[in-house]
């Protein structure tokens, strides 16, 4: 199958490629490579893939529509997978507007250019986000209502409801996959276990913000496993939570760090603001259309990311 993947050299679409790829399918991704962290990194993603195998890259900033056009027409993909996004939730609290931008109008230039392309089915990577605060349940893709509490929770819900628009004017089928908090190797900087990891190798503290607060923590493995199964098993449109099922405390997280770093130092903070208390994923639904199970537990996800960090700590 030919696939577009956007946001390909991110952490997600990195591992996605590689996994296309040595399932035999013709890979281009495509990005601007961000700078919301570092390009140099992501250019280092890119390295990873070839390893995987042949690839075709084209450097595209998709807010600008006729670029993008251009470049899906020259393609002519049968599937797009869009990954490309302006994540992080305090970082859309500073700069509401660019997740306007990046997350909501890059979206619908891509959702165009689909359409235009006449591709036959469209991937797009959501958030457990778009839940908002639900406090101690599993969630089940009916419950997001639009009661979101950031900005970025804010342009993934939009993001959606002009996913199902297009799907109406062009007529592919639209997977919406609302993807709960991914972690391992090569994990985005920002997010809490590779920021711990990071100070931890370093002995530097830890900050925590609150009490009380717990993730549905999926290892990236599992993700990738969701979107392909997405892809290749799937014929209509759905909505799904690819998660793990299992949330994990912040006491918990902080203890299995300390069986790796017993002199670690924790400094607790007040709540920051847009952070939900919790996450947890009803993936019942996903069971049923996908035969999607997740396969790697908390604690060798944990182990496995820690050593390709001690591997590659000159990455984090």
């Amino acid at each position: 199958m030919k696939v577009l993947v956007t946001g390909g050299a991110g952490f997600i679409g990195s591992h996605l490629a590689q996994r296309l790829i040595n399932e035999q399918h013709e890979v281009t991704i495509v990005d601007n490579l961000h700078s919301y962290y570092s390009p140099e990194r992501k250019k280092q993603h890119l390295r990873n893939i070839q390893n995987a195998g042949d690839f075709k890259f084209h450097h595209v900033d998709l807010l600008n529509s006729e670029e993008t056009l251009t470049i899906f027409q020259l393609i002519s993909p049968e599937a797009v997978i869009h990954l490309a996004a302006l994540p992080g939730v305090a970082y859309s609290i500073m700069n509401p507007l660019k997740y306007v931008d990046y997350d909501i109008k890059a979206t619908i230039n891509v959702l165009e250019a689909s359409g235009k392309s006449n591709i036959s089915q469209f991937i797009f990577a959501s958030s457990s986000s778009v839940y908002g605060n639900v406090h101690e349940m599993p969630c089940h893709e009916e419950m997001a209502k639009g009661n979101v509490i950031s900005p970025y929770a804010a342009s993934k819900y939009s993001a959606e409801a002009f996913c199902r628009v297009y799907e109406h004017l062009y007529g592919f089928p639209v997977k919406i996959l609302r993807f709960f908090t991914v972690y391992g190797p090569w994990g985005r900087p920002d997010m809490a276990i590779s920021s711990f990891i990071k100070k931890l190798l370093k002995s530097e503290h830890i900050s925590v913000y609150g009490n009380g607060s717990a993730r549905d923590y999926t290892y990236i493995d599992d993700i990738i496993t969701g979107i392909y199964y997405a892809l290749t098993r799937l014929d209509s449109s759905e909505v799904l939570n690819i998660g793990s099922g299992r949330p994990v405390s912040m006491d918990t997280l902080i203890n299995e760090l300390k069986t790796y770093f017993p002199n670690m130092k924790v400094k607790r903070e007040v709540w920051r603001k847009g952070d939900v208390h919790s996450t947890w994923a009803d993936i019942t639904k996903a069971g049923i259309h996908l035969g999607y199970q997740p396969s790697v537990d908390f604690q060798t996800g944990i182990a496995r990311t820690i050593e390709w960090a001690k591997q590659y700590e000159s990455f984090l």
